[in-house]
């Protein structure tokens, strides 16, 4: 099984070997994919949605 984390334009990030790796990651990068204008994201196991979609916004 793969993860990867799709977004709203259809495009999907890398893939990878498990949930906590494409958690961590997006835990890392979300800043800078907000930068590029993401503004969430839903994971994916497969094709199967695990969770999202997902603000990449802040909190206010």
């Amino acid at each position: 099984m793969t993860y990867q984390w799709r977004y709203p334009d259809g495009s999907s990030s890398a893939t990878f070997p498990t949930q906590a790796d494409a958690e961590t990651w997006i835990g890392e990068v979300w800043a800078d994919l907000l930068a590029d204008g993401v503004q969430e994201a839903t994971l994916l196991e497969e094709q199967r949605v695990v969770y999202g979609p997902m603000s990449l916004r802040p909190n206010s």
